[in-house]
């Protein structure tokens, strides 16, 4: 990232590598059986309403709100991950990057850190396994954060260590935040959609 928000050159699109990332992790999390956990951990009192008024049985209302859930997941997860890296990282920068060179290095990191966890993503869909997984994101995070912007968004090691897991754990909480609109989405579906 010393070159510059796009690496030279060699990033110039990298909001295209992104999705394409994105399409890859949808399909690992239609594989692996959907987002239904989500659902079925949700207390009978808040449940079982929203099936009564769907008028389908619990199995099929599960199904429907999986169904949408596993389709949105991704794609919010990742733009909240956009939403909070993007402001950091062009506030960080020593130039002024504006919004769009911002969002643009934003996609280049995320490009690293998404192709880097890509092949554990399996086990980020897993009940059992996605708190390893969000553990050995943090990690990655501060890795790639430490080995790319060194020289652009921090000068020093100690400073840049103490933004890398800045930035992580602000990932972790918007990733945690933007779980509560892909329920929502599911439930919404699976209660009004026939």
């Amino acid at each position: 990232m010393s070159q510059g928000p796009n690496g030279g050159g060699h990033y110039a699109r990298p909001l295209r590598l992104y999705l394409t990332l994105c399409g890859i992790l949808m399909l690992m999390l239609f594989l692996k059986g959907g987002a239904g956990f989500y659902v079925t951990a949700l207390p009978a009192d808040v449940l079982d309403p929203l099936i009564e008024a769907s008028g389908k049985s619990r199995e099929l209302f599960v199904a429907d709100a999986d169904n949408w859930m596993s389709l949105t997941m991704v794609p919010v997860l990742l733009t909240f991950y956009a939403l909070i890296s993007a402001p950091l990282l062009r506030w960080w920068d020593p130039e002024d990057l504006g919004w769009r060179k911002a969002f643009r290095a934003t996609f280049v990191f995320l490009n690293a850190l998404t192709l880097v966890t890509l092949p554990l993503g399996w086990f980020a869909y897993d009940a059992g396994t996605s708190g390893y997984w969000a553990l050995f994101l943090s990690a990655a995070s501060i890795v790639i954060f430490m080995r790319m912007g060194a020289g652009r968004w921090f000068r020093a090691p100690l400073p840049g260590f103490a933004k890398a897991v800045a930035l992580t754990i602000g990932i972790q909480i918007f990733g945690t935040v933007g779980i509560l609109p892909v329920v929502a989405i599911g439930l919404m579906a699976a209660t009004y959609a026939p």
